[in-house]
């Protein structure tokens, strides 16, 4: 198989293969393979630049209940949380699941092209 890139590419190609302590050839070749294997997703750049927020956002979201689910546990009846407080939280669950829809959502991306 031969592959071929502008100089522009190649110095992308060299510099992550660099990055690895491998030769340019090893390294697209090994990049190659994890993208056939379904084991690297390429996603483009803006894609990846929303799936990081997502994630972000996911982890803030999971902060979030836990923390308003610690304020529960303070409170005088440890057993159930009060009624305002269960509606928080069962919101803040909804809009984690809807980020983990987001999420998966960008990560599918790497459908191909024609």
């Amino acid at each position: 198989m031969n592959l071929s890139f502008n100089e522009t590419e190649l110095e992308v190609v060299r510099l992550a293969a660099g990055r690895e302590g491998m030769s340019p050839a090893s390294w697209a070749g090994r990049q190659v393979m994890a993208v056939a294997q379904h084991v690297l997703v390429p996603v483009s750049r803006d894609a990846g630049d929303v799936l990081r927020e997502l994630i972000a956002a996911r982890v803030h979201l999971r902060e979030t209940v836990t923390a308003l689910r610690a304020l529960a546990v303070a409170g005088p009846s440890a057993a159930v949380l009060p009624e305002p407080a269960a509606d928080v939280v069962a919101r803040a669950l909804e809009a984690v699941a809807r980020v983990d829809e987001a999420t998966v959502a960008v990560m599918r991306e790497r459908r191909p092209r024609s």
